[in-house]
């Protein structure tokens, strides 16, 4: 064999070579490009389901969020009417003990000694019938009342807080 056909069958073979390596390459190529674009489908499906469950926690705490102010608003409305009708109660009671519509009275004890300084009445249609009362006067009457408000106001404010509480805890 002479030098020229080795070497050009020398070129030949690596020609050959060549072109069987760069076609194992491209179907390699081909085979991990197709792998990858799978991947990339599988994530993105992923990443699909991964949003979608995100946005549905969200509008499941939105509507939660929603109730909750719903029910505090109306809790907050009934306080405010029950506040609201207290107050109305206790101006109309003072009213009634300031034009002597109303009077107080309270039941006195059995003195055995039967000395006793303090004015009594039995008048007819009392609560208590035959027991000796005491008449309050009007001052301390309305001071009483204001006590009893400021008693009632703090029971339904209490209340209002109770029922917060139940609300936020459920």
């Amino acid at each position: 064999m002479n030098p020229v056909a080795l070497k050009s069958a020398l070129v030949g073979v690596l020609t050959l070579l060549l072109l069987t390596a760069g076609g194992v390459w491209k179907v390699q190529d081909w085979r991990y490009g197709k792998r990858l674009a799978e991947q990339a489908g599988l994530h993105k499906d992923d990443l699909t389901a991964i949003s979608n469950a995100a946005a549905a926690q969200v509008r499941a705490d939105q509507d939660k969020r929603l109730a909750l102010e719903q029910r505090l608003s109306a809790s907050d409305q009934t306080h405010h009417e029950v506040l609201t009708n207290a107050q109305k109660d206790q101006a109309r009671l003072r009213d009634h003990l300031a034009t002597s519509n109303l009077r107080l009275s309270v039941l006195l004890a059995e003195d055995p000694a039967g000395g006793s300084s303090v004015p009594t009445s039995t008048e007819a249609g009392g609560v208590v019938h035959g027991a000796a009362r005491a008449r309050l006067d009007p001052a301390h009457a309305q001071r009483i009342v204001a006590i009893t408000d400021a008693g009632d106001q703090g029971l339904i404010a209490l209340a209002a807080c109770q029922a917060y509480v139940r609300i936020i805890a459920d």
